[in-house]
């Protein structure tokens, strides 16, 4: 009967974020996904040790359960993409929660590395990064105006996290071993399950609000007013066939889109991000054996990464409420290439510390810089591609970066052994956080600005890189326009039967005054229109 139904595609899909609500739920499972993900690969390393002897292997064969994490953390980001795409990010996430519990429980039953290395590393990896990409997916959908802000706060599980789960392991290898404490880790991952299970999709609220109106909508539509029915099902068909339309086009959505890559915005923050994994995670890795090789007791140089994740819990958030400034956002791109050149110069200023004062003014510093650059890089990413086309990018990204950190870390180690000089890989390091921050900045001025300077193309829908919001208020309001449409053409085929039975009265009766009948011979044409009964019929049909 003309009813908007959801399931023929009467509805919008895309929903305006609420910025709030549930949206804060989803910011709470999202910041402990993000401190899990980023955080458990290095908390592990405080059982290395015991592994070590047990297994009589060296620290280099225990340090790969730890690079195989991170391997698959970044490595399976297409993969985490196309299950996204095809299954949502609940069933994704719950999926991932269930296989990173269980490489961390069969972890604890194994009897040699290998076995290690396919639980804990590729098994519990997995199960991370199932968890981790689909979670910022859902961040993105229901925070818009305070998406800094909020990507700034999830960002912060990181720190957070890292500053809890190594005391943690160590509380637990000293009272239950190496086993115990990885069956008690396997538990706790299950708690991605819980933040899973509270990714609630945001067009279901949407549609039980709806209902409501459907329901009036057709109630309205059943009332027996003549053939009003046969034309609202006729003017109705144009608009469900343009719908069906739609519905098929989302169907047929890529698992995995490619076109990301024609927009010069996307290339870009590619490139740039790529340089700056190369250098970004090498002084903190060789910090602590850099403080050592300067005099630093062990118990002061081990504390200098305490520092770094103290600062780093306060710079996310405080940098994202910053990015969500109404003159700041506009020009995020550039608060991120500021934040990485910031990061790059105090690598190379502090390549020459030579005692522990010197280190910590470093600590105190690369912190802040740290927590920007976490803040802002997944921001900047969403107001690039905007959030249809995010699942798609993120994990293309992350595959991209997988090779830089495949290629950036273990590479300063191989230079450190040569030179055995830490002062070059400060240089070195802090020389491509620079080079990444200067491309993004120079680039992002260039092309982008001689881009915005031509007139964009009208009605593309196929354009991605803008605000959720106002995608999203276009859908309702051309659903409204839709049901506008429908009643005021009802209501305007009431009217027309309404007048063609008053006047079709009207001339009746004047015929009824004038000759008591119809007139004939010369009348009858009048009497062919006026008193025909099949005529009338068809009339009031109409």
């Amino acid at each position: 009967m003309g009813r908007p139904d959801p399931e023929e595609g009467q509805l919008p899909a895309p929903v305006k974020p609420p910025d709030g609500g549930w949206g804060w739920i989803v910011l709470l499972g999202c910041f402990v996904i993000t401190g899990f993900s980023y955080a458990f690969p290095k908390a592990v390393s405080v059982y290395f040790k015991e592994l070590m002897k047990d297994f009589h292997v060296g620290y280099s064969d225990t340090a790969w359960i730890s690079s195989i994490m991170l391997a698959m953390l970044y490595g399976t980001g297409p993969v985490c993409s196309i299950m996204v795409n095809q299954f949502g990010c609940r069933p994704v996430m719950l999926i991932g929660g269930l296989l990173a519990s269980a490489g961390m429980i069969l972890a604890s039953f194994t009897t040699n590395i290998i076995e290690l290395y396919l639980t804990a590393g590729v098994l519990t990896g997995l199960g991370m990064a199932l968890n981790f990409q689909p979670s910022l997916i859902m961040l993105g959908t229901y925070f818009d105006k305070r998406r800094p802000l909020a990507n700034g706060l999830a960002a912060a599980g990181s720190p957070v996290f890292l500053s809890s789960l190594s005391p943690l392991g160590q509380v637990l290898l000293e009272k239950f071993g190496w086993r115990g404490g990885f069956l008690i880790m396997g538990g706790l991952l299950l708690n991605c399950c819980t933040c899973g299970a509270v990714m609630r999709p945001l067009d279901m609220g949407m549609k039980r609000k709806m209902g409501k109106a459907q329901d009036k909508y057709e109630a309205k539509e059943m009332l027996p007013i003549g053939g009003k029915s046969e034309e609202g099902i006729s003017t109705t068909d144009g608009t469900k066939k343009g719908k069906k339309a739609k519905k098929k086009t989302k169907k047929g959505k890529k698992l995995l889109d490619f076109s990301i890559f024609s927009n010069r915005g996307f290339i870009i923050y590619t490139i740039s991000k790529f340089i700056l994994v190369l250098g970004l995670f090498v002084p903190p890795i060789l910090l602590v054996n850099y403080a050592k090789d300067t005099g630093v007791p062990d118990t002061e140089a081990a504390f200098l990464l305490s520092i770094i994740g103290f600062i780093d819990i306060f710079a996310r958030p405080a940098c994202g409420m910053v990015a969500g400034l109404k003159w700041v956002r506009p020009h995020v791109a550039y608060l991120f290439s500021f934040s990485m050149l910031f990061n790059g110069l105090t690598d190379i200023c502090s390549a020459r510390a030579s005692n522990y004062t010197g280190l910590v003014i470093f600590c105190v510093f690369f912190g802040i810089s740290y927590g920007m650059v976490g803040a802002l890089q997944f921001e900047v990413l969403m107001a690039i591609v905007g959030s249809q086309k995010f699942s798609s990018a993120i994990g293309l990204v992350l595959l991209i970066e997988a090779f830089a950190v495949l290629i950036g870390p273990p590479s300063a180690g191989r230079l450190v052994d040569a030179l055995k000089n830490y002062e070059v890989i400060f240089y070195l390091a802090g020389s491509e956080v620079v080079l990444s921050a200067l491309f993004l900045g120079l680039a992002s001025y260039c092309c982008l600005n001689r881009g915005k300077k031509e007139p964009p193309p009208e009605n593309n829908p196929s354009a991605g890189g803008g605000s959720d919001t106002e995608e999203a208020e276009s859908d309702v309001q051309e659903a409204e326009e839709h049901s506008s449409d429908n009643h005021q053409l009802a209501h305007s085929t009431d009217n027309a039967v309404v007048v063609a039975n008053e006047e079709a009265n009207h001339v009746a009766e004047e015929q009824r005054g004038e000759g008591g009948g119809c007139p004939t011979g010369d009348g009858e044409v009048l009497a062919r229109d006026g008193c025909n009964t099949d005529q009338m019929v068809e009339r009031d049909s109409f």
